[in-house]
């Protein structure tokens, strides 16, 4: 593989490093005072309330809706989590599909509003990417201690 200025596997690092700070964006800019009393998971609950497929109605409602609390907590802190994973390169490959994961969940609540869909898409395309490429194997704590 021809590149400029860094190997490929450098630039496969540079892409989960900004990914990483791209899952810090996310959770540095919550008003975290109005996300834990609930807000973001009363505007989930309205979106999940109106949605086409039964099962994710359903889901919500099994799933979210008895703890909105700690699904507040769980969301935010799970992107704390992958931005620091993926900019340490600390247990990577479960930091990117971690965050496939939340993408994924975000695209099918929000299935029916496309202009909520680039930034998601682009994390999940980022996050394919950066996983079958093994974008831990330069500039991370796996390649420092040898993990995958």
């Amino acid at each position: 593989m021809d590149t400029i200025w860094l190997t490929g596997a450098q630039w496969l690092a540079v892409l989960r490093i900004g990914l990483g700070l791209w899952w810090l964006e996310s959770w540095r800019h919550k008003d975290k005072r109005t996300w834990f009393e609930g807000g973001g998971i009363t505007w989930a609950a309205d979106i999940a309330a109106k949605h086409r497929w039964t099962p994710v109605r359903s889901g919500f409602d099994v799933v979210v809706a008895p703890r909105p609390k700690t699904m507040a907590y769980v969301v935010a802190y799970a992107e704390l989590a992958l931005g620091a994973g993926l900019i340490l390169g600390l247990l990577t490959p479960l930091a990117l599909v971690g965050g496939l994961l939340l993408n994924v969940l975000y695209f099918t609540l929000m299935i029916h509003d496309w202009a909520e869909q680039g930034q998601n898409s682009m994390m999940a395309l980022i996050s394919v990417v950066a996983l079958f490429a093994m974008s831990w194997q330069t500039w991370s704590l796996d390649a420092a201690l040898g993990w995958f």
